[in-house]
């Protein structure tokens, strides 16, 4: 059952989510894979795969949160940022994606889960303009670090930060940043019953 391998991901995490944002969690996997039968929202196909690279894979970054203002870039069919909403009530999220099927899903979400603290955007990352910056802005969209921080740079506070979700460490990406500013740092994640590399690297001001 999903919510099992859910709960045997969130034992190995040492994550106290209650039950019935676990049963929200297991709910948004239920919708995305209804979905992705006709829009193609992700590559993964099988509900039980959904719950490891999705759910899981959102959830490692939990303890690396701050503030209160979130951003999710590319947030595609709502990774990480609505999961990381789920489990964080008490902080408000902004989730901006260019592609319109996949806003218009996570709006479906927002609704069917009843979320009050989650707002989708659909506009590129270049044009958006938020009324106030934030604590954490946060992707697993980008393929390139440098992009990624100039783009978004201006939509952070001074005293937030920018973090990258990546498979295996980007060393060649990081070494494009040795100019800029900023204090970069790498953390390994280890995703439950998932065998694959996984990094957060995380940049912010000294």
């Amino acid at each position: 059952m999903l919510s099992d391998t859910l709960q045997q991901g969130l034992h190995a995490l040492s994550l106290e989510i209650p039950s019935t944002v676990q049963v929200q969690l297991i709910r948004y996997i239920e919708l995305l894979h209804k979905w992705n039968q006709a829009y193609n929202l992700t590559a993964i196909r099988q509900p039980q795969e959904m719950v490891v690279k999705h759910l899981l894979d959102s959830l490692v970054v939990l303890p690396y949160m701050q503030g209160e203002r979130v951003l999710d870039v590319g947030t595609g069919a709502g990774l990480p940022g609505l999961v990381i909403a789920l489990c964080m009530p008490e902080w408000s999220y902004v989730l901006l994606d260019s592609n319109v099927k996949k806003t218009r899903f996570v709006q479906q979400v927002i609704v069917e889960l009843n979320l009050s603290n989650v707002t989708v955007i659909h506009s590129r990352v270049e044009q958006y303009q938020p009324v106030e910056l934030f604590d954490s802005v946060i992707s697993r969209a980008y393929s390139n670090l440098a992009l990624f921080y100039h783009q978004t740079l201006r939509l952070c506070k001074p005293t937030g930060q920018i973090m990258a979700m990546k498979g295996a460490l980007p060393t060649n990406e990081i070494a494009e940043l040795t100019d800029v500013p900023i204090k970069i740092k790498t953390i390994p994640l280890s995703v439950p019953l998932l065998n694959a590399e996984r990094h957060l690297v995380v940049l912010c001001h000294d």
